[in-house]
């Protein structure tokens, strides 16, 4: 889609820009354990595991791989502003510009959904790739984009949402409509 976007701004003036924003997190995530995401994967069983009192939670890894996260209305508004005003043949990254382990990113879900128990690496299972993050510097540069949500904030609201639906969309493999 980029060599398009180019193709067709090279050759009919076309204003098509391509963004590419990093792991996105937030309400209305999808909190399936089977296609979830690790943010929203961690607080169903940090949040399950403290309603039923168990001793602990199994992640996948190590917990060594570190990774960027966006909070999805940071992302929305991104894409917004890149709309209004950016017109240009490079691509751009979305991302917020913080790193956090996958070990530090659990803790912290623990910590935030009163989850107490110990976390138990399952380490049969892939970490993925080493490291992510995104060089943002473009958003800032070509339309002053910037992400606003600081990552405790971004992760409370999911917390938040994810208990206040629960009932809706556990076991229903979906997310509810509005």
């Amino acid at each position: 889609m980029l060599t398009q976007s180019q193709a067709y701004r090279d050759q009919y003036g076309f204003n098509g820009i391509y963004l590419m924003p990093v792991n996105l997190y937030g309400p209305r995530d999808d909190f399936d354990l089977e296609t979830s995401h690790v943010i929203p994967a961690i607080v169903r069983k940090c949040v399950e595991a403290r309603e039923r009192g168990d001793d602990s939670i199994t992640a996948w890894g190590t917990g060594e791989p570190t990774r960027e996260f966006l909070y999805v209305k940071d992302a929305a508004e991104g894409i917004l502003d890149a709309t209004e005003r950016y017109d240009g043949p490079e691509p751009v990254n979305l991302g917020s510009g913080m790193e956090i382990s996958i070990r530090d990113l659990v803790e912290l879900i623990a910590d935030l959904t009163g989850f107490e128990g110990e976390v138990e690496w399952d380490t049969s299972k892939p970490d993925g790739q080493p490291r992510r993050r995104l060089d943002t510097a473009r958003a800032r540069e070509r339309f002053d984009w910037g992400a606003s949500t600081e990552f405790e904030e971004g992760l409370r609201e999911t917390i938040d949402w994810y208990e206040a639906n629960r009932e809706r969309i556990v076991g229903s493999g979906s997310t509810p409509e509005p």
